[in-house]
């Protein structure tokens, strides 16, 4: 009998990589979103969607979709795709008994997801991270004038309010308003990661790092396989943690090859996109008979429309714009698939409430897709059981 997955999040690629993986191996996909228009609405492998509140404006609203839908639909298991996740994740104990949740408990996602808590829990295990500190107190000050720093919310996402700064810039008052931390700026490789755990156990890990960027966020990534210190770095994390589920780090690696981890995403990111779809597909529906997970062959992926821009607006610093179109040209495009087109070709439309805002708020992509679902400590503290309407939209081969 074929299982029916919800997928709490449809508007980003890494949504549509796991549905397609999931519809290859028979299960009933299905996604609830808050946008109307969303990337995976226009795919084959997704059976109905959903438009939900978002979690941010309403979180009570939101939970009471999902277990409606849950329950109109007889679903099997939900996974939580990105930031949505700390939302979503507040399902668990109001799940039919029938139906699972794919992911860690939400006290250790909270945990994993705090930079600064991360920072310490990583210290605490003798794994290399940068100095880090809470911006309002003296120790903060300390490293501000003593090297290059950054400043970040410990709470944020897709670069959204990360400033980057110099050794001796006095830090500013919005600096040391609670929830911003300071972080020693390291010199050397970013280098990004993602791993499926189950109970502590690794079933994949890839490296990858960034060819084209959007402001912070890679938008063009090739696959990393020098650096076996991140490997163990993770392997160690992990296992102390006996995580389950998507986790994934960013690292700076020195001349060295040493890597310090700069935070956790403890979430699916870009790189499930060289993820076998098999394996993948596997830990999320027998999650207790998943064998190691392979990687794909190709080594180099691109989210095209996006990277197509930057190349444009690299057109006068023709340097830079022609590494960015060698980039684009070499790289496998994440959307684009002959057996389920529509996601390529209708990519525009399907990303108009992320574009709207990006053009007319004058926001970034990154923020743009990700400000009304990203979590902040104490935003579902009250969670009422209150009933919400739930707007089915029909997908593209929707009956």
């Amino acid at each position: 009998m074929h299982k029916t997955v919800l997928l709490t999040l449809g508007r980003l690629p890494k949504a549509l990589e796991l549905a397609r993986a999931l519809h290859g191996e028979g299960a009933r996909v299905i996604v609830a979103e808050p946008f109307g228009a969303h990337v995976c609405r226009a795919s084959r492998a997704v059976d109905r969607s959903f438009r939900v509140p978002s979690p941010n404006a309403d979180s009570a609203g939101y939970l009471a979709a999902l277990e409606s839908i849950v329950r109109d639909e007889d679903v099997d298991i939900v996974v939580p795709v990105s930031e949505e996740a700390l939302h979503a994740t507040a399902l668990a104990g109001r799940l039919p008994a029938r139906t699972r949740l794919f992911a860690p408990p939400k006290a250790q996602l909270e945990r994993l997801h705090d930079k600064l808590v991360f920072n310490r829990l990583a210290a605490a295990l003798e794994l290399p991270v940068p100095e880090t500190h809470e911006g309002h107190t003296p120790a903060a000050n300390a490293l501000a004038a003593a090297m290059d720093y950054i400043v970040k919310p410990a709470h944020g996402c897709s670069g959204i309010g990360v400033a980057l700064r110099r050794r001796g810039d006095w830090l500013q008052p919005e600096d040391r308003i609670p929830g911003m931390l300071v972080q020693a700026r390291l010199p050397g490789r970013h280098i990004s990661s993602f791993t499926i755990a189950r109970e502590g156990e690794i079933l994949a890990t890839v490296l990858y790092q960034g060819r084209i960027y959007s402001g912070t966020v890679s938008v063009a990534f090739e696959r990393v396989d020098n650096c076996p210190a991140a490997d163990e770095w993770i392997r160690h994390f992990v296992a102390r943690e006996a995580y389950t589920g998507f986790i994934s780090f960013d690292f700076i690696e020195d001349a060295d090859g040493v890597p310090a981890a700069i935070e956790c995403n403890p979430r699916l990111t870009s790189g499930v996109h060289f993820v076998d779809p098999t394996g993948l597909a596997d830990c999320v529906l027998n999650p207790s008979a998943a064998a190691r997970i392979g990687l794909k062959k190709t080594r180099a992926f691109q989210e095209g429309h996006t990277a197509l821009l930057e190349v444009y607006g690299a057109a006068f610093r023709p340097r830079e714009c022609v590494r960015r179109l060698k980039a684009l040209l070499t790289s496998e495009d994440v959307l684009f698939r002959l057996n389920d087109p529509g996601p390529f070709f209708l990519f525009t439309l399907m990303s108009w409430p992320v574009l709207r805002q990006a053009m007319f708020e004058k926001v970034s992509l990154g923020e743009a897709a990700t400000r009304d679902i990203v979590w902040h400590p104490g935003a579902d503290a009250q969670i009422a059981l209150s009933g919400s309407e739930v707007i089915p939209t029909a997908a593209a081969h929707d009956t």
